[in-house]
């Protein structure tokens, strides 16, 4: 069967890929197609963009992971949009496909964040919760979940996934916290009782896989550990598994200047629930934030 992927070069589509090669032929899209095949390998069908593509029916599912990184840069009003157009723009052409086939895609997973629960401090969140945030965050979430669910239909199943932090052991979130901890000057965010939901780069693929093996699953799921922490409990954690001194604090006026408006999702949090997901009969492997950084930052014993 084949199988379509959309932002296939990132850190959650190069993991996601191996798996999927034993049992799909992959077609990636890539504005570089040569380093898409260096990276995924010659197995991998690379194509410049959905024009490349006749008809969508060929394809048993579509995975639509693409989007420009959410803190890779300052939020200007310019970097603001290439984020919203970045993840809408490939999502509608991709529902408008889907919606036009013949024969669509059984399956059509897409991605979205947590950030669509916008600020909400020490309170617990499921897939059911009541939301009203107004933020930046979860409006670009929730017109990126609006268009992929609206390519469900009987012929189509449409699973949208709520990803929390990515940790993984190259590369993503991690990556970017290491260097102060490295140094010994690690330290939780602002006051630190802020909620930090993340997951394991191996649940994150086993999550996909999930949904897309799993034929009763559909609608919106929570890609988060079971256990999400305290920004500071993460953050002791880390300079645990690192063996380094855990003293600093980064005061939250510093990360204001810093990255400005961005810094908000940093300083608020949440603590999302995989309510839908574990009672789907998905069991995560790492389920404890010490267990995943070891496996992240130390070698195997």
């Amino acid at each position: 069967m084949k199988l379509l992927i959309t932002g296939g070069t990132g850190l959650i589509g190069q993991t996601l890929i191996p798996h999927l090669l034993k049992s799909y032929q992959v077609t990636v899209t890539s504005r570089n197609p040569q380093r898409a095949i260096a990276r995924l390998g010659q197995q991998v069908h690379v194509v410049r963009s959905l024009d490349e593509i006749s008809d969508i029916s060929e394809f048993y599912a579509v995975i639509n992971l693409q989007g420009e990184g959410i803190a890779d840069k300052r939020w200007s009003s310019r970097q603001k949009l290439r984020l919203e157009q970045s993840r809408w723009n490939i999502t509608r052409q991709l529902t408008e496909r889907i919606q036009s086939a013949a024969q669509p895609p059984q399956v059509f997973i897409s991605g979205s964040a947590i950030g669509f629960y916008g600020p909400q401090g020490s309170t617990p969140v499921t897939e059911t919760s009541v939301i009203e945030a107004d933020d930046f965050a979860h409006h670009l979430c929730a017109e990126w979940e609006r268009l992929a669910l609206a390519a469900d239909s009987p012929k189509t199943r449409v699973c949208v996934i709520r990803t929390g932090v990515v940790l993984a052991p190259e590369g993503g979130a991690l990556k970017k916290m290491l260097p102060p901890y490295l140094l010994g000057l690690g330290g939780p965010l602002g006051h630190g009782k802020q909620g930090f939901s993340w997951v394991h780069i191996d649940d994150m693929v086993g999550i996909i896989l999930f949904l897309l093996e799993h034929g009763e699953t559909r609608g919106i799921y929570n890609a988060t550990a079971p256990n999400p922490v305290k920004q500071q409990e993460f953050s002791r954690s880390l300079a645990k598994v690192l063996r380094k001194s855990h003293f600093m604090r980064v005061p939250a006026w510093v990360l204001k200047l810093m990255l400005g408006e961005m810094s908000d999702m940093l300083l608020t949090g949440q603590l999302v629930l995989p309510e839908r997901l574990q009672q789907a009969g998905y069991s995560f492997e790492f389920a404890q934030v010490e267990a995943a950084l070891k496996d992240c930052l130390l070698p195997p014993s």
